[in-house]
Formats: C-alpha cells, sequence, structure tokens
C-alpha cells in the first residue's frame, strides 16, 4: 500500500497529546504513509497545537471546520471524549455528503496505542477532557 493515509487529530488534551505524539514517533520513525493533515484543540496557543502548527499543519479550534475538509482526511481520531461533538461531526459530514471520512472514536485509538509503546500510562488515564 503506496497510497498516503490522511490524519486527522481532534482533542490535545492529556490522552490527545500522548495519542497524537505516540503516533507521530511511529509514522516518523518508520516511515508509514501516513500524513497528519490536521488536528483541532480548544487552546490554539498549547505548545502541542503550536508545534503541529510550526510543523505546517493546520490547526483549528472549531473541529467541525475538519469535517468540512472532505476527502482531503481519510481518517479522524477523535480523542476529545464529548459525545455531543462526535454527533455534530456526523451531522457536518452528511450535510457535506461525505462518505469517504471516517471517525474513528477514543476507544479505538486507546486500542492502537497499546501498540505503539510498553509502558504508557493511556490505559489508567481518563479519557475525553483534551478538546
Amino acid at each position: 500500500m503506496s497510497e498516503t493515509i490522511k490524519v486527522a487529530l481532534l482533542g490535545l488534551g492529556n490522552v490527545g497529546q500522548q495519542f497524537a505524539e505516540a503516533f507521530l514517533e511511529i509514522i516518523q520513525e518508520k516511515g508509514k504513509p501516513v500524513e497528519i493533515v490536521a488536528v483541532a484543540h480548544r487552546h490554539l496557543d498549547s505548545p502541542v497545537a503550536l508545534g503541529f502548527s510550526q510543523s505546517g499543519v493546520p490547526v483549528y479550534e472549531d473541529p467541525l471546520e475538519v469535517a468540512n475538509l472532505g476527502e482531503k482526511v481519510d481518517i479522524i481520531f477523535d480523542v476529545t471524549g464529548d459525545e455531543s461533538l462526535r454527533q455534530s461531526l456526523r451531522q457536518a459530514m452528511a450535510d457535506s455528503n461525505n462518505r469517504h471520512t471516517v471517525i474513528v472514536p477514543e476507544n479505538v485509538a486507546k486500542l492502537m496505542y497499546l501498540f505503539f509503546e510498553e509502558g504508557n500510562q493511556l490505559l489508567g488515564g481518563e479519557v475525553g477532557g483534551g478538546y
């Protein structure tokens, strides 16, 4: 599979930041065909949001803007823990007829994180509060 998978990350709080850092490390170290094309976080001045911004990744304060990117995003990892946001994302995608992008909930992100590195603390932490 040589086509690059375009990923967006929503929520860069404690859980989201841990996930983003581990995910990015795997992408870079292993040379995986994955590109983080957008992130959303309510605090644009947070160190992790600024880091993405300085790397040229668009950072949005409103995660619904990511839903409007359409086929520019293959997968959205939602680690905000906000069910109403997830419903709004689904509605925004339906309204824009986006049948391409998939929304991955935080439980799947937690599962993936288990495979990123040994000794991680994600399972012991609370989900949510990340947006």
